[in-house]
């Protein structure tokens, strides 16, 4: 997300430099006041919101085609997520492995032509050394662990799936002049 945090302490320091800036996220009313904020404080008037809420692969889906419709450029896709609560989706994933890679996933999937027709670009997935400690089970992806701890497990293994995402992608773009990193903030 780009209205609060890490996400919206990089999208003022990428209008600071003079980008354009599509904010993502599923909060109107804080979206619009974060974009406001930043065009206010970096007098940079390219930076918009557009509704994005990862939870739901639908309005992954419907940002994916507005953004495509209306942003001819993509240059730098910044995944930024870090939901930590328990909880189902409305696609049956639990909450924090959907918003933090699945949505992610999905989006840059939909996102990757424009990325290499806009070459050099590069993908950022914002993810954690909490990976360490995540654990992908086949039989059981996406639904949420149980036990004590299972919510902290539960954003561990969103955060290994991150890692394993940027490397795969990474791998799969070589050549293509698309770069991929996964980070740790802090």
């Amino acid at each position: 997300g780009g209205s609060s945090g890490i996400g919206a302490a990089t999208a003022l320091e990428l209008a600071r430099c003079g980008a354009r800036v599509i904010l993502a996220t599923r909060s109107a009313r804080r979206g619009e006041a974060a974009a406001s904020r930043i065009r206010r404080e970096t007098g940079n008037n390219e930076v918009r919101f557009m509704h994005l809420d990862l939870a739901s692969l639908r309005s992954v889906r419907a940002f994916a085609s507005a953004f495509l419709r209306q942003e001819p450029q993509l240059h730098l896709l910044i995944n930024n997520a870090g939901v930590s609560a328990g909880g189902t989706t409305e696609d049956g994933f639990s909450l924090p492995f959907q918003v933090n890679h699945l949505g992610h996933f999905l989006l840059t999937q939909l996102l990757l032509e424009r990325l290499r027709s806009c070459a050099p670009s590069r993908v950022v997935i914002v993810a954690s050394s909490a990976h360490c400690a995540g654990r992908l089970r086949p039989e059981s992806l996406g639904r949420p662990p149980s036990g004590l701890f299972s919510t902290f497990r539960d954003y561990c293994d969103s955060k290994l799936a991150n890692v394993l995402h940027a490397r795969e992608l990474a791998t799969r773009e070589q050549g293509t002049q698309v770069t991929c990193y996964a980070v740790h903030p802090g």
